[in-house]
């Protein structure tokens, strides 16, 4: 006789997901291959996602709420799962991130992760985390819905030239990022500007760091190193970086300009793509 793993629905966003999949399943009567050929999957992606041993996707929660009729439960519930897959000290910020009304980042090390593309993301991730490529790029993107509402946040992001000169992932992969920034040239609440090399030191010298503005609630300050976050509403910190911040926007390009050197980097990036191989 199989021993199926029994969860706990009260132990995780995961385990909860994998056991609704599970009660439904069998209250319809159905296999698990007989919903995979309903869902288009296989039996074992269905065995493995109702006990919790992988992460399902976007699609695979649609199709669960088409199959049985649960009127987007699982895929209002899997942002909750993606979300609960990003790094423990990350979750917070997330979660506030997802209600800010306004946003305003530096980056001086990579693209802010709302604008990232999967395979830029990929390349992140993999560095650290190998084993959780295909969770945690899954999470990041889910991050990224919240630009497609109706109401979106303003964004502002400001990156250092360097952020567009490094190659992550290879010159393809960030032939597409810049592609991927490229897009925001005409979004009504995003804006992207390119701290040049030439601004010399700035006020932005001590690392990257986001401001989220809410609504009802008070303004958050935000920034973190390798493994941890710092995250306050102190309101010196928030009037600190808040003017710091007013010096950045004023020392980088301005957004059309810095479109522009996205725009000509991207080209050059093309060009070189398109190079013979060494021999």
């Amino acid at each position: 006789m199989v021993h199926v793993r029994q969860l706990d629905p009260s132990a995780s966003p995961l385990d909860y997901f994998g056991f609704e999949a599970r009660r439904l399943r069998e209250a319809a009567g159905m296999t698990l291959e007989q919903l995979g050929k309903v869902i288009y999957c296989t039996g074992s992606l269905i065995g493995q996602v109702e006990t919790a041993s992988k992460v399902p996707s976007r699609v695979f929660a649609e199709a669960l709420d088409a199959a049985f009729m649960t009127d987007g439960f699982f895929s209002r519930l899997l942002g909750l799962v993606l979300r609960s897959q990003l790094p423990n000290w990350f979750q917070p910020y997330a979660e506030m991130e997802a209600k800010a009304a306004f946003i305003s980042t530096y980056q001086c090390q990579v693209v802010y992760g709302l604008l990232q593309t999967p395979e830029y993301a990929a390349a992140l991730v993999a560095v650290d985390h190998p084993d959780k490529v295909e969770d945690l790029v899954a999470a990041r993107m889910e991050r990224q819905r919240i630009l497609e509402r109706t109401r979106p946040p303003a964004v502002w992001v400001i990156l250092d030239e360097a952020v567009l000169l490094r190659e992550v992932g290879g010159r393809e992969v960030m032939r597409s990022q810049l592609a991927r920034l490229l897009t925001y040239r005409d979004h009504p609440w995003v804006n992207i500007q390119v701290l040049p090399f030439t601004a010399g030191v700035h006020t932005g010298m001590v690392g990257s760091f986001n401001l989220l503005r809410f609504d009802a609630d008070p303004d958050i300050y935000y920034s973190e190193s390798y493994d941890r976050a710092h995250m306050t509403a102190d309101p010196e910190v928030i009037r600190e970086r808040s003017v710091k911040y007013a010096r950045l926007q004023a020392d980088a390009l301005p957004v059309e300009e810095s479109y522009d050197l996205i725009a000509d980097l991207h080209q050059l990036t093309s060009r070189v793509t398109e190079l013979p191989a060494s021999p």
